[in-house]
């Protein structure tokens, strides 16, 4: 048995993830588990995890894998910041405060956790793991690859093409030219959290029009050899730690909005006046990286001449891109790895390090999501009895989405935990909030009174894989698209709802009209298409509201503890813990 561990770590999502003998075993973040949403630090708890579930002790791993090049990054912020001196003064002090603490030493914190030699331990490169993660997942056995995020080493995008175990970078655009530090400048500006607002950027965008566009557009000039040039006098991300931008962006755009701004909706439907400038203003950032996306994958498909495409990357998270991209390239088909991002980057390198560094054929399967930590039913139930909790339990599994799904029907929100959990940001039926999408007030009452977070937040709709066509315009899905869903199976698309269905389905219908639909696949999840399917029978509507089971601030849950205390805090109705439910 051949064990390969991926990690990553010390920027943001540390991850890890284990292969045992090619075949992915456990893959988690490591906020899963010590409760510090987007953490940083050197993953112990998910490396335990993934040795854990597999069976395999730390002396039984045959090759570590680091995600990136701490070498070669630490080059460029020295060579950045020397370039930019005196301004990066305080960049340059914090960069060696860092790598000096953690980053540079990498390999002996792998050395000293898991006991093992220097020569078990080798590296990736930051945006060669992002595809790899999205290559060797996927179902093409020839695809071309796009990579774009804020910056690995030195590169910020890559494309290249992919055939066999054969990996061939084709084109790169290096820092300090970046699409995701651009769009991380503007989720600044408008006062969301770098790394963790840039998902509200693109649910405000829908209510605001693109009026600054042609302002947005002094930012970035796309080149003819498909790369692209940020006007660097407008950022400052090359010397700062403070701020992204400078008062040439803030002249251009105006004030930036303060957090504590509420950004209040009139009706549900339209935001209020005091931020309809904000608005516009991430309208026309969320135009401006569609238009740099369909840039850069159109030259992709003219340099490679392929049919299919992989997207990796922070910014391949964004469901609005790919949904155009799918619509208005050459390509037939995309596949985006759910971990899209620096998490993603620990799978990445574990199969880095199995298919190119070992030189392992790759066989191509169905990638499962479900890679997380599962529940042991003995130790839920012994904890809540020690917890004095009541519950019920439903050994079997049909009665118990029936009796659930009649929750939903009468307008309940119930917490949905099963299975392992989700790998990535998006909740996928493992670790849910579920409910009635047709209730008018569904949206307001959980992002109130169980999210705790703004009201333009939109949820996603979950439909059953073999009635999408009934309520979504299908017409922009190209027929391999269609027939498989790579996109759609991991919420990683936005799709338009038909005209006719909108206003049956306020909670899920975003202000565009569009949905950000998740297909249910009864191969993928069967108790999750289960549920759906006998929601659908008391309704007549196979479809549910799926958010992620977790407030503001917080990952989302992982264990039966998480669960409860979650549960406990908030206006949930129910809990469902594998075939436990707790009612309040």
């Amino acid at each position: 048995m051949t064990s390969v561990l991926g990690i990553s770590c010390y920027y943001h999502d540390s991850a890890a993830a284990l292969l045992v003998d090619g075949r992915i075993s456990a893959s988690a973040e490591e906020e899963r588990f010590s409760r510090v949403k987007h953490d940083l630090g050197f993953p112990e708890n998910a490396i335990k995890f993934c040795l854990s579930e597999s069976g395999i002790k730390p002396s039984d791993i045959g090759l570590i894998v680091f995600y990136e090049n701490p070498a070669l990054k630490l080059d460029r912020i020295m060579v950045s910041g020397m370039e930019n001196f005196p301004r990066s003064t305080g960049l340059l002090t914090a960069a060696a405060r860092s790598y000096l603490a953690d980053r540079y030493w990498v390999k002996r914190h792998i050395m000293r956790f898991l006991g093992c030699s220097a020569d078990k331990i080798i590296f990736s490169e930051h945006h060669l793991s992002h595809a790899c993660s999205a290559y060797f997942t996927s179902p093409f056995d020839e695809t071309a690859i796009l990579t774009v995020d804020g910056v690995g080493e030195w590169n910020t995008t890559t494309i290249s093409s992919a055939k066999g175990n054969e990996i061939r970078k084709l084109s790169e655009v290096n820092y300090p030219h970046s699409l995701g530090l651009l769009y991380s400048a503007f989720t600044a500006f408008l006062g969301f959290e770098v790394n963790e607002g840039e998902y509200k950027v693109m649910g405000m965008a829908p209510y605001g029009r693109p009026t600054y566009l042609d302002q947005a557009r002094k930012l970035i000039r796309f080149l003819p050899d498909g790369g692209f040039k940020i006007d660097l006098s407008y950022f400052s991300w090359e010397y700062s730690t403070q701020c992204l931008y400078t008062r040439k962006f803030i002249d251009l755009f105006g004030e930036p909005r303060s957090p504590d701004d509420v950004l209040d909706l009139d009706d549900g439907n339209t935001i209020s006046e005091r931020g309809q400038r904000y608005a516009d203003i991430a309208a026309s950032v969320q135009a401006l990286i569609e238009e740099a996306m369909l840039h850069l994958a159109r030259f992709a498909h003219d340099k490679t001449g392929l049919k299919n495409l992989c997207l990796a990357g922070g910014v391949a998270l964004n469901s609005v891109a790919n949904h155009r991209i799918i619509k208005e390239t050459p390509f037939d088909d995309i596949f985006v790895q759910p971990a899209a991002g620096d998490s993603g980057g620990a799978l990445g390198a574990a199969l880095y390090g199995w298919h190119i560094h070992k030189g392992q054929n790759r066989k191509i399967e169905s990638f499962n999501p479900y890679l997380g930590a599962g529940f042991d039913i003995s130790y839920c139930m012994d904890y809540l009895d020690n917890q004095s909790v009541p519950y019920e339990m439903f050994p079997d599994e049909k009665i118990l989405c029936k009796r659930v799904a009649v929750s939903l029907s009468e307008n309940k929100v119930v917490g949905w935990c099963q299975g392992r959990t989700e790998w990535g940001p998006r909740a996928l039926g493992n670790r849910s909030i579920l409910a009635n999408p047709a209730h008018q007030d569904m949206k307001k009452i959980i992002n109130n009174k169980v999210k705790f977070r703004e009201q333009f937040r939109p949820f996603a709709p979950a439909v059953l894989k073999e009635h999408l066509a009934e309520y979504f315009d299908t017409g922009t899905v190209k027929p391999a698209a269609g027939e498989t869903f790579h996109t759609l199976y991991y919420m990683l698309e936005i799709l338009p709802f038909k005209e006719e269905m909108r206003e049956r389905f306020p909670a899920v219908v975003h202000v565009d009209g569009s949905g950000r639909v998740q297909a249910v696949s009864k191969k993928l999840n069967p108790r999750f298409w289960r549920l759906i399917s006998e929601f659908g029978n008391l309704t007549g509507v196979p479809m549910l509201l799926n958010t992620s089971f977790n407030v503001k601030g917080e990952p989302i849950v992982n264990s039966v503890e998480d669960a409860l205390d979650t549960f406990l805090r908030t206006d949930i109705d129910e809990l469902v813990i594998d075939k436990i439910v707790v009612r309040k």
